[in-house]
């Protein structure tokens, strides 16, 4: 399973997907520092919320196989920057939590994530598991192994490592 890297305001749902993820009741715990578990990394919403704290999110992002921008379907604002995928060498995703809120605004939020380079966005229901094992079909899968070689190659051409087309090698 592709491990799960969670940036998100605070009370947008990290720490419940988290439990939600892991197969745990759900109850309410406030995530005061990064828990890096077997396959989710729950970060402290202040550390989104607070830009001097934006360092942290990439260091922190190099041990997972994928980030996840996690928004709440009623937020009033959204705290990613545009393109802020290019901060790091991962697939980027977007996941939408609190879809059932009376106040939702699944496309507003789904916008914002598409403007911040979401490859691909998820809409999830913490409390009724909605959406959650599409997310879990996506996640299911080890990541893509690559040698130094491949590595360097897929850089050189400007593709991802995570993208599907392995690069051939390049007659000089």
């Amino acid at each position: 399973m592709k491990k799960l890297f969670l940036m998100g305001r605070s009370e947008a749902g990290k720490t419940s997907l988290t439990q939600v993820l892991n197969g745990e009741e759900l109850h309410y715990h406030k995530t005061q520092y990064t828990n890096t578990g077997e396959d989710v990394i729950d970060s402290p919403g202040e550390y989104s919320e607070t830009k001097r704290c934006g360092l942290a999110l990439a260091c922190f992002s190099f041990e997972a196989d994928v980030l996840a921008l996690l928004m709440a379907a009623d937020e009033p604002f959204g705290v990613f920057e545009p393109n802020c995928q290019c901060f790091t060498n991962r697939p980027l995703i977007g996941i939408i939590t609190k879809i059932d809120s009376p106040i939702a605004n699944v496309p507003m939020v789904r916008r914002w994530m598409i403007n911040s380079g979401c490859e691909r966005i998820f809409e999830v229901n913490n409390v009724t598991r909605e959406g959650v094992d599409e997310l879990l079909e996506y996640l299911k899968d080890d990541p893509v192994k690559l040698t130094l070689e491949q590595a360097k190659e897929r850089q050189r051409r400007g593709i991802p490592e995570w993208s599907e087309s392995v690069p051939q090698p390049v007659a000089e």
